[in-house]
């Protein structure tokens, strides 16, 4: 492939030939016919990708790389932009997706042919699907503007013949956006998939703040559905618009524009809307949109644009219809909203405010809150509103939601309410409160505030349970204690690197990535000592599976941990930001290489320092040259040091528990003062 114009910097080459950056300096060095630089600046030079190209194929470095590592390249480097390269990438894609032998026509010939075909052909693909997907969102260039996206375009088709159309867009997208963070507030897919089933089947669906389509995406597919998407961002209103043409066949209409100042969709009457709109915008439109029809429940303050966005869900609604909102918990209290909540309530618009854990969503420090309104079918005021606490609701170790747990009682709560519009009480989680309780001057909807709390650690029973086994754990590392040790003259061992073994064939290293997998092992994971917790983006890679005997080391943050994988934490995916080591059990004891990895000398010469984080180069790990025997040897002691490890930490968990479970016992009184 041909990289017409696209750039790369040291770090996309160091990617490409699968080493680090570090080797990319010393080429550059070492080699005098190694590319000069045709872009970026001093620090940050970047080369023309297909000079790297050819350069490493001539050192053959380039023969194991994976296509899709080539094509993100080109999307990453083009000089149109990689979110106009993202489009047209797409374009190609829809297009192999629909039409494969029209496809198939149009890239026989030279890239001019195939820029000259390509507009009548991706029109007769769009069009059907919505004019307005074409015209406004995704307008078709002309076969000039094409003749530069050829060679991407190509590679896009490659690459869908390899994974499938669909995954290959979710994959450049994802690294697109992971390569992005603070560009871009994404909905996380577990969020999405609550607020989706929140929702319930529907025909036509509106998202007025779409971004990348999540919510949309995950809504359940329905006979003769219609999908509606606005974006003020153009481009990201085009990528839902090819995103849900790839994975949906319903009609796909998307547009770009604020929807509150200039709304496409004025009438659409939807079964369900999905929102995550921004927070706390000042300038939402509060001026010029005074006198707005959409403001049945009362105008929103300047400082209140989220109530601007529920009210502007509402008028979009067919009656009956149901919107699910992503709100900043300030909304539910501030003292500026108190009369339009009032009048939601009053007038039975909102049903539910449901409390997420902190992390659900950005920004990650905030437990945010899910409201679920409906359009009322008529002037009878329902009598009762849900209000749901997840909050508690977090996975051991590490903070985050528990998603599991949060979906089944979400789910079971609002499914009971919607039936019989009323909930049973289960005290810290869930109860439906009187209207008329809320309506007093603060009309404060915050869940925490009007739910019992639960019986503290389930009493004076489970306390005295879990002070029996923070005892037996007490006990237990006093045995696991390890002993001083006979001093060794560590001068006569031969040393090694672990990018040495990697050559030798002595070890695999593999990094984490993408690639959807129920259980995913993240560095956090790694460096607490918990299961794993995390998730990955549907980004069309194959997961990195952890098998027992691996050895796990994280990256980033200038730690000196390194974990072996047990039976447990076998099969779950590899996450970010860890490097796998896969010993060869004849060469190396997996023990062994854990324990010599951990070395915090070890982990300081081989890290490089930025200047807000340090990165552990893993080649560069040093381990002596013992034979197996002895290196069983270390690894039985370095084994009985990790339990030792594991066991301090549970005590501490426990520890942390009972102390919390006698301050709220005692403050509820469930527990006695004697």
């Amino acid at each position: 492939m041909q990289g017409n114009g696209t750039e790369v910097t040291a770090a996309g080459i160091a990617r490409l030939a699968g080493v680090g950056r570090a080797a990319v300096s010393n080429w550059r060095r070492r080699h005098a016919d190694f590319p000069q630089p045709v872009g970026g600046s001093e620090t940050s030079p970047s080369f023309a990708l297909a000079d790297i190209e050819e350069w490493l194929r001539r050192q053959g470095k380039l023969a194991e790389v994976p296509l899709r590592e080539r094509v993100w390249q080109q999307i990453a480097g083009h000089p149109e932009g990689p979110v106009t390269a993202l489009v047209h990438a797409g374009c190609a894609l829809v297009l192999v997706h629909d039409r494969p032998t029209i496809w198939k026509e149009a890239s026989a010939g030279s890239d001019a042919r195939l820029a000259e075909l390509l507009p009548t052909a991706l029109e007769q693909v769009l069009t059907p699907r919505s004019g307005a997907l074409r015209t406004s969102v995704v307008p078709i260039p002309a076969a000039a503007e094409f003749l530069p996206f050829a060679p991407l375009l190509r590679g896009a088709a490659q690459l869908a013949a390899e994974m499938g159309a669909p995954q290959a867009y979710d994959f450049l997208l994802g690294r697109h956006l992971d390569a992005n963070p603070r560009q871009y507030t994404l909905t996380p897919r577990d969020l999405a998939a609550l607020m989706a089933d929140l929702a319930g089947p529907a025909r036509t669906v509106l998202d007025p703040a779409c971004g990348t389509g999540a919510l949309l995406h995950a809504v359940a597919p329905a006979p003769a559905q219609e999908l509606h998407g606005q974006d003020s961002d153009p481009h990201l209103a085009a990528v839902t618009a090819l995103r849900l043409a790839l994975h949906t066949k319903a009609v796909v209409r998307a547009a770009a524009g604020d929807s509150l100042r200039s709304d496409a969709f004025g009438t659409v009457r939807a079964d369900a809307v999905l929102c995550h709109p921004p927070f706390n915008e000042r300038n939402w439109g509060h001026d010029e949109l005074a006198y707005d029809p959409r403001w049945e429940y009362g105008f929103p303050a300047r400082t209140e644009s989220e109530l601007a966005w529920v009210q502007h869900a509402l008028a979009r609604l067919k009656d009956g219809g149901t919107a699910v909102l992503l709100m900043p918990p300030a909304a539910a209290s501030r003292r500026s909203g108190r009369r339009i909540r009032a009048d939601l309530l009053r007038r039975g618009a909102l049903r539910a405010v449901i409390a997420l854990p902190a992390g659900a969503a950005p920004p990650h420090n905030i437990p945010l809150h899910l409201w679920v309104l409906r359009r009322p079918a008529s002037a009878t005021a329902q009598p009762e509103l849900l209000l749901a606490d997840t909050g508690a609701l977090t996975l051991e170790g590490r903070g985050g939601p528990d998603w599991q747990a949060v979906r089944s009682t979400v789910l079971d709560a609002w499914r009971a309410f919607a039936r019989s519009g009323s909930a049973p009480l289960v005290p810290g989680v869930s109860r439906s409160v009187p209207v008329i309780e809320l309506l007093d001057d603060d009309v404060d909807l915050a869940p925490a505030r009007h739910l019992p709390p639960p019986v503290a650690a389930g009493g004076a029973q489970e306390l005295s349970a879990l002070r029996a086994r923070l005892d037996q754990t007490l006990r237990l590392t006093a045995d696991l204690a390890p002993s001083a040790a006979d001093t060794a003259d560590r001068g006569r061992w031969p040393l090694t690197t672990v990018g040495e073994l990697a050559r030798a064939g002595a070890l695999v290293m593999r990094t984490g990535g993408n690639g959807p997998h129920a259980r995913v092992l993240t560095d956090h994971d790694v460096i607490v000592g918990t299961a794993p917790s995390g998730t990955l983006p549907e980004a069309g890679e194959e997961p990195v599976l952890v098998e027992e005997g691996d050895v796990v080391v994280p990256v980033l943050g200038g730690g000196a941990v390194a974990r072996v994988i047990d039976r447990a934490t076998a099969g779950a995916a590899l996450g970010r930001n860890l490097t796998l080591l896969r010993p060869d059990p004849a060469a190396l004891d997996p023990w062994f290489l854990a324990g010599f990895l951990r070395g915090t000398a070890n982990n300081r010469q081989a890290s490089s320092y930025a200047s807000t984080a340090t990165r552990l180069d893993v080649r560069r790990l040093q381990l002596p040259r013992l034979p197996l025997d002895r290196q069983r040897r270390y690894g039985a002691r370095f084994m009985a040091l990790a339990s030792f490890e594991d066991t301090l930490r549970l005590a501490g968990r426990l520890g942390d528990q009972l102390v919390r479970g006698l301050y709220d016992g005692l403050t509820d009184g469930t527990v006695a003062p004697d």
